[in-house]
């Protein structure tokens, strides 16, 4: 005999029991995700202490009179004076100076390192050449990324010094009645510069730019075929609006390595001739020492953070400008 109220009964139980176990599985989710959090803090700790607090001491710094006079033995400042650095960078005229230089040899670079970045990752990514040894060819391109800019500078050095082998070869096939002086020219000397940044980095654009190819699906190479698009159309129509957002990473990733341009330069240059090669950050650096004026540095640190991220929202904004 079956009491009134004992199936009600019975599915209220099974109903809590089933309650029950869903709210202990989001409790087991909700501790699950907290892992997440726990492998941020390494990543968030470092941020702050290496990146976070440097910056806004920087900022703090620009706003002070701070150096060492008399080769460091006397300590002028800390004083607060305002925006007094940053004007008497733009007083001086040096900053723009320093700033176009940086400009123009990051410019020479960029241009023939995206360029024959596209050309060879289009090569690499056609099934229809059936190249043979890819993988070798993508490994010796992506070679001169594992050296150090001060190699590679000390090298381009000794090649292009009056007494080098460049010198030595043009004037055995009488090119040359002399040594030539490549480091005494303006445009040899900025050009050099150049040519080191695009031989450093252009592997590393190709193998972005290849990976992004080969993420397209091929199925719109087919369907481009079908229409009897040319290898140009499927390029220019498919390819490229396709890559623009590995073009934009690369093109702000470029531009922010090229404003902190200052080894390569440094060593082949030390800015010369008439300080046409000398940088924005080898301006900083004159800053720093030996009379470490923090406030004069910090200043400079914080206009070149600000540059970079109007230049970098510049970039982004024009290229998505068509998508909109």
């Amino acid at each position: 005999m079956r009491l009134k109220g004992q199936k009600g009964t019975q599915c209220f139980f099974r109903y809590c029991s089933g309650g029950g176990r869903m709210n202990q599985k989001s409790k087991n989710i909700v501790k699950y995700n907290r892992w997440g959090y726990f492998f941020l803090i390494p990543f968030i700790a470092v941020f702050i202490v290496f990146q976070l607090i440097p910056l806004i001491t920087t900022i703090y710094n620009s706003f002070f009179e701070h150096y060492f006079a008399m080769g460091g033995l006397k300590e002028i400042g800390p004083k607060y004076i305002g925006l007094n650095n940053y004007k008497k960078l733009f007083d001086d005229g040096y900053f723009m100076v320093y700033f176009k230089n940086t400009m123009i040899m990051w410019i020479l670079g960029f241009i023939p390192q995206i360029v024959v970045s596209i050309l060879l990752a289009y090569w690499f990514a056609d099934p229809s050449l059936r190249l043979k040894g890819k993988a070798f060819f993508q490994s010796v391109i992506y070679m001169p990324n594992l050296i150090m800019a001060s190699a590679f500078a000390m090298l381009f050095f000794q090649l292009f010094s009056i007494s080098g082998p460049i010198n030595g070869m043009l004037i055995k096939l009488g090119i040359l009645d002399k040594g030539f002086l490549f480091f005494s020219k303006p445009g040899w000397s900025r050009g050099l510069v150049a040519f080191i940044n695009f031989i450093m980095w252009f592997g590393n654009t190709t193998i972005l730019l290849l990976a992004g190819m080969l993420g397209i699906d091929t199925s719109l190479y087919e369907a481009a075929e079908v229409d009897g698009a040319n290898s140009s159309q499927v390029f220019f129509k498919i390819t490229l609006p396709l890559l623009k957002p590995i073009l934009i990473y690369v093109m702000i990733t470029s531009l922010i390595g090229g404003l902190q341009m200052f080894d390569v330069p440094q060593i082949l240059t030390k800015g010369a001739p008439g300080e046409t090669t000398k940088t924005l950050i080898m301006y900083l650096n004159e800053n720093l020492t030996p009379s470490m004026n923090y406030g004069i540095g910090g200043a400079i640190s914080v206009i070149i953070f600000l540059i970079t991220g109007i230049l970098s929202l510049i970039i982004f904004k024009f290229n998505t400008k068509k998508d909109k």
